[in-house]
């Protein structure tokens, strides 16, 4: 019996690949007019259309497979490469992947319209049996297109925290061969890997003899900060620049001292402009104080 009901589905899904592929154009046409591909092919409609016939075809090369709740079916691939590029945009825009899997959802009714009345004159059971088979293959749909609207956010995130990474790691020009960061906030091993990359750079593009890390705005420093900064300051040690870390405030002074982490091979300096008068003064610039405000100079 079970034989018999495996021939029987696989019958029903085979007659619904036909269905979609004698039914395209219509199909496409109404697809076209759908929220998902309306808003994402706002120039011409043409595209659009076309953009519907390769869905249905994929379908299709789904439904005659009979693998109608695979999500993994080589028919699916088509429907990612066009469905996940407008479920990225609709992303990008703001929606969530619950709101772009009804604008999916929406896409059966057009095809279950057409289904009816092409099927209008079988038995009921028939009828019934593929649209069953329509509405599974609809639901399998729906699940791929979630699946990678969610993998299209979960880029979209990775990608904006890079970007501020990047914006919270700026490397400042101070001075002709002098190039500075201020660190504000955590370093962990992510934003680390940003920092010693963006230093490199522009130690190579400013022709950097003296790189500045600045730590006055990093809370605390532990072990594995101080690891990251003594693989920063290696890092600009091979590219031919001496770094100096700056901002090293008495409270983390002490803690460095009780983690027992040397820093030795490391050049300090309390402040800024500590670090910088001493980049300056290592280049033959003299560095002197000016006169105080409100006083003459001798």
């Amino acid at each position: 019996m079970q034989v018999a009901d495996d021939d029987t589905a696989d019958e029903v899904a085979k007659e619904l690949g036909g269905f979609l592929e004698r039914r395209r154009e219509q199909i496409a046409q109404r697809w076209a007019d759908a929220p998902l591909f309306r808003t994402a092919f706002t120039v011409s409609r043409d595209e659009a259309v076309e953009a519907c016939k390769a869905v249905v075809d994929a379908l299709a090369d789904v439904a005659r497979s009979g693998r109608l709740e695979d999500v993994q079916a080589p028919g699916f691939g088509t429907v990612r490469d066009q469905l996940g590029r407008m479920a990225a945009s609709r992303t990008q825009a703001g929606f969530s992947s619950a709101q772009i899997a009804g604008e999916v959802a929406g896409l059966r009714g057009p095809a279950v319209a057409l289904l009816r009345a092409e099927f209008e004159d079988a038995s009921d059971e028939h009828t019934e049996a593929c649209l069953l088979a329509l509405t599974v293959l609809m639901g399998t749909l729906r699940l791929v297109v979630m699946e990678t609207s969610v993998s299209a956010g979960e880029e979209l995130i990775a990608r904006q925290r890079l970007q501020l990474l990047e914006v919270a790691t700026p490397v400042i020009k101070l001075w002709e061969g002098v190039v500075a960061v201020p660190l504000i906030g955590t370093l962990d091993s992510a934003r680390s890997q940003v920092v010693m990359e963006s230093l490199l750079e522009a130690i190579v593009d400013q022709r950097a003899r003296y790189a500045i890390l600045d730590i006055t705005g990093v809370p605390t420093v532990d072990s594995l900060v101080a690891q990251h900064l003594m693989k920063t300051v290696a890092a600009a040690r091979l590219m031919g620049a001496e770094c100096i870390v700056s901002g090293i405030r008495p409270a983390i002074a002490q803690t460095i001292v009780h983690l027992g982490i040397d820093l030795g091979s490391i050049i300090t300096r309390a402040g800024l402009a500590d670090a910088l008068a001493y980049a300056l003064t290592e280049q033959g610039i003299v560095v002197s104080q000016g006169p105080a405000r409100g006083g003459s100079p001798r």
